[in-house]
């Protein structure tokens, strides 16, 4: 047995971005961090936070992206919260200044790639060929994983079972950006980054699927990341995440 002490991680934070009224899946996200070990911090739309003293960061889902963050005109009728786009779009340009691990979940990650430079597709309901397009709470439905990716690497399995409550998808995508996940459709289920650190958006909602243990771990995979990076820094070391 090694004489070392083993390395014990600090305490991290994770920001959860969201609306202005918390609801049912902001409550489940922050569940699921706190069983992963993590303190949780909710943001609004408008809200000014120094994201440097985070450790993490969520961009939950709701309301539509408005188009014209991708340069096209609204296509469909929904309710668009431009506060809400401007804190996250500011919240994640600081978050990618810092390295820190980010969790994009459906909405959040469509921003992750408009972010990027990518675009989304404004309704897939017309475009789907093997799948119906209704709301799915359950894991009903069929979602493919890259083997060799971060989110490949979560889950048990290379075909997983998830939910479904989007219709927009994404479309063009982002700069560094690869597609890790698709379902029968082949329209995009999972991205993330090319670069290195921990950076991942999955189109379903995995904090309705806390029971299923894959699920779950896309957020515990997430508090490691905080943690390691966290760790690094107080080091003086460069990110490990």
């Amino acid at each position: 047995m090694s004489d070392k002490p083993e390395r014990e991680h600090p305490g991290v934070t994770i920001g959860i971005s969201g609306p202005r009224r918390k609801r049912m899946p902001h409550r489940l996200i922050a569940l699921a961090l706190r069983l992963a070990g993590a303190g949780t911090l909710y943001i609004r739309p408008g809200a000014r936070v120094d994201v440097s003293l985070l450790d993490g960061l969520v961009l939950s889902g709701g309301t539509h992206v408005h188009p014209g963050r991708y340069g096209q005109e609204p296509e469909v009728s929904a309710g668009y919260d431009r506060r809400r786009d401007e804190t996250d779009w500011s919240l994640l340009a600081q978050a990618e200044r810092l390295d820190l691990p980010v969790l994009g979940i459906c909405r959040g990650a469509q921003l992750l790639n408009v972010f990027r430079g990518g675009s989304l597709c404004q309704d897939v309901t017309p475009l789907r060929v093997h799948t119906r397009h209704h709301p799915l709470l359950l894991p009903l439905q069929t979602v493919r994983l890259v083997n060799n990716s971060l989110l490949g690497r979560i889950m048990p399995a290379p075909s997983i079972g998830a939910n479904r409550i989007h219709s927009q998808a994404i479309k063009v995508l982002g700069r560094h950006l690869r597609v890790v996940a698709v379902d029968n459709d082949w329209f995009v289920q999972g991205i993330e980054h090319t670069e290195g650190h921990w950076v991942l958006g999955v189109q379903w909602h995995p904090e309705y699927l806390l029971y299923h243990p894959g699920h779950r771990h896309i957020f515990s995979s997430l508090v490691h990341a905080a943690k390691l990076r966290k760790l690094a820094r107080l080091e003086g070391r460069e990110a490990l995440a």
